[in-house]
């Protein structure tokens, strides 16, 4: 007798049903439906032990006449001396094999498979079971499975070369369209080359002609006085705008060195024509080295203004030809394809400017942890000659400042938003708050006035939740609740019904005010908070991140244009500005990085020093750009640091 783990048995009175059953299937003569009453659910359920609940394996009889496993009887009465269906008295003496069940199991079990294995399995359970096979069956058999494998592998086969054969004809057709790109870009350059070969032979003979009248006119004693006068404007003009001097706040004031203008005027007299002989060979001099400059620029960011040139190139291509016609006597004056001048002008951006102090001629505001906002007026500032000048207007506020947005239409009005998360509006004419807002319930980071609705601003603070205020109005006008701390906000400079929301949730949610149950679209790609937001133009929004990455993103599309990187920010607030052309932002280096929006790393970069800063000190590596701002479209912005040094600078041949 062999011990193993057996299934379940029934009742010893349906047990003679079944018992009769499987010798009428023995016989071979009773159909299915004579089996009995039994059905097949009930079948199958009387065949399972009523100890283990499964399917009956060597069976044995009780004395009082009921079935089970023999390992499930056994180990029951080790601990329990009574049958596990009557409680009758029972022990291992009294258990006997039931040789028909075991049977009808057997027959059960085969009957079973024969419904569900495949005929392998069938054949593998029948020569398990002892089925008699002769050798002249299983030479048979063995010619018809060596006949079968040889069909399968060849079917393996055939569907491998298929996927390689699809593999193969991919690659070609990707290899095929990235050579005809590539034929097609060969094309435009071969053409823009021809284009700029032209334009500048063009340009030579006109120097060349400017030459010849310029040496004319310098050995034309009738003409020598006029031509004094005129050289003395344009070289002036030249020379002064190329030098500036450095300014700096130490303490919260503009501190600024005036040009002496008069070292920039030449000598007058008889000595003109040989100063301006000078003067030509030290300009051509300073343009050898100015173009061996830009050169060096070219070949540091060669990949990224490759990329732009192509993107451009392509898209304008894919122009109708009708439109071409329209443009050729455009193209035909100018000497270029609109691609190729549209491209000219990211490069002469790019490869032109470098930071240098300038001087302008506007009002600006700061504001801080000072708890004041001052106003400063350009024009004091940079053209008197004084160490430090004082705002020309001062407000206090209870609590420290986190941001300013001037009103674009009325220009004495300002609003601020305060680490107490009161949203303020001033009046900078009377010094006194026009309306002040209270709802936030935490700090607010953000306030910004919308440029097509004047009246209209939106706020968002650490209480998660972006409010839209009226200044007609003491209440807000409209509540976004979110999920995360709010970092910046700003209208789109296109609507007034459209804004973009940079969370610390690591996301930019740009909603429609009309409908604010969800936003039209969700930014990504950020890996942490969004600390500022701002538009280049009505389509482009940039935003900025602690991940010391900045991003361009297209709001009309609802997708990223490009990833920025080269300064580090990863915990402060180092401020972002942009114009049409250029973003610029802090970073925790004490530097202000300028990028040009078609290139994805930076086009110049400025380190802050102050006199008032010692090599030496300890602290010096902990200061950091706190805020930056573009002056409109000009190449002029200011900076600020940590320390409270302000300065002035501007992107200059």
């Amino acid at each position: 007798m062999v011990e193993s783990s057996i299934g379940g048995v029934v009742p010893a009175v349906k047990g003679e049903g079944m018992r009769r059953m499987g010798d009428k299937e023995e016989g071979g003569s009773v159909r299915d439906e004579e089996v009995g009453t039994v059905t097949e659910w009930e079948l199958d359920r009387e065949l399972l032990c009523p100890i283990c609940m499964q399917i009956i394996k060597d069976a044995f009889l009780t004395a009082c006449g009921h079935s089970f496993c023999y390992m499930c009887i056994v180990t029951h009465l080790h601990n329990k001396s009574d049958c596990p269906c009557c409680s009758h008295y029972l022990t291992t003496s009294q258990l006997y094999p039931n040789f028909l069940l075991d049977k009808l199991m057997k027959k059960t079990s085969a009957r079973q498979i024969s419904k569900t294995a495949s005929p392998v399995e069938q054949f593998r359970h029948s020569l398990e079971q002892g089925c008699e096979v002769s050798i002249k069956e299983l030479d048979a058999l063995l010619l018809m499975l060596s006949e079968k494998k040889r069909k399968l592998e060849q079917e393996e086969a055939e569907r491998n070369m298929q996927i390689l054969l699809d593999f193969l004809q991919m690659l070609r057709k990707q290899k095929v369209d990235e050579l005809s790109e590539v034929q097609h870009d060969l094309q435009y350059i071969k053409e823009d080359l021809n284009s700029v070969e032209r334009h500048r032979i063009d340009l030579y003979r006109a120097r060349d002609r400017y030459s010849m009248k310029l040496r004319m006119l310098a050995d034309d004693p009738i003409g020598k006085k006029p031509w004094s006068s005129s050289t003395d404007r344009n070289f002036g003009g030249l020379f002064s705008t190329s030098r500036n001097a450095p300014g700096g706040l130490p303490t919260g004031n503009l501190t600024y060195k005036k040009v002496d203008s008069k070292a920039q005027i030449s000598s007058p007299g008889p000595q003109r024509k040989d100063t301006s002989i000078s003067e030509l060979n030290s300009q051509h001099m300073s343009q050898s080295g100015l173009a061996v400059v830009r050169k060096k620029r070219v070949n540091a960011q060669f990949n990224d203004l490759q990329e732009c040139y192509l993107q451009k190139r392509r898209q304008l291509a894919n122009k109708s030809r009708v439109k071409e016609e329209k443009d050729a006597d455009v193209v035909q004056r100018e000497g270029y394809s609109e691609g190729l001048a549209d491209f000219q002008s990211v490069l002469s951006t790019f490869t032109r400017y470098s930071i240098e102090f300038d001087r302008d001629d506007e009002l600006f505001a700061t504001a801080g942890v000072s708890r004041r906002i001052k106003v400063f007026d350009f024009s004091s500032v940079v053209n008197e000659p004084a160490d430090a000048h004082c705002p020309v207007v001062e407000m206090s506020t209870r609590s420290k400042l986190s941001c300013l947005s001037w009103n674009k239409y009325t220009k004495n009005h300002i609003a601020s938003s305060d680490y107490d998360g009161i949203v303020t509006v001033w009046d900078v004419t009377t010094r006194q708050s026009v309306m002040e807002y209270e709802e936030h319930e935490k700090r607010a980071w953000s306030v910004d006035f919308s440029r097509t609705e004047p009246s209209m601003l939106v706020s968002g603070s650490d209480d998660c939740k972006v409010k839209v205020w009226c200044t007609k109005q003491e209440a807000s006008v409209l509540n976004i609740d979110m999920k995360a701390n709010i970092c910046c906000v700003k209208y789109n400079p296109g609507s007034s019904v459209h804004i973009a929301v940079g969370s610390a949730d690591h996301h930019i949610h740009y909603y429609d005010l009309r409908n604010t149950s969800q936003p039209v679209h969700i930014f990504s790609g950020h890996r942490k908070a969004v600390s500022y937001v701002k538009f280049l133009s009505n389509n482009e929004l940039a935003s900025a991140s602690t991940d010391s990455t900045l991003r361009l993103w297209d709001v009309k599309d609802n997708l990223p244009v490009r990833t920025l990187r080269g300064h580090t920010n990863e915990k402060n607030f180092v401020g972002l500005s942009v114009n049409n052309e250029f973003l610029s932002c802090g970073s925790e280096t004490n530097e202000v990085f300028v990028y040009h929006k078609a290139i994805s790393k930076p086009v110049t970069w400025h380190r802050f020093g102050s006199p008032d800063i010692d090599e030496a000190d300890e602290d010096a590596g902990s200061y950091f750009i706190s805020a930056v701002c573009w002056k409109s479209d000009s190449p002029t912005m200011l900076a600020a640091n940590s320390q409270g040094t302000i300065k002035v600078l501007v992107l200059a041949a």
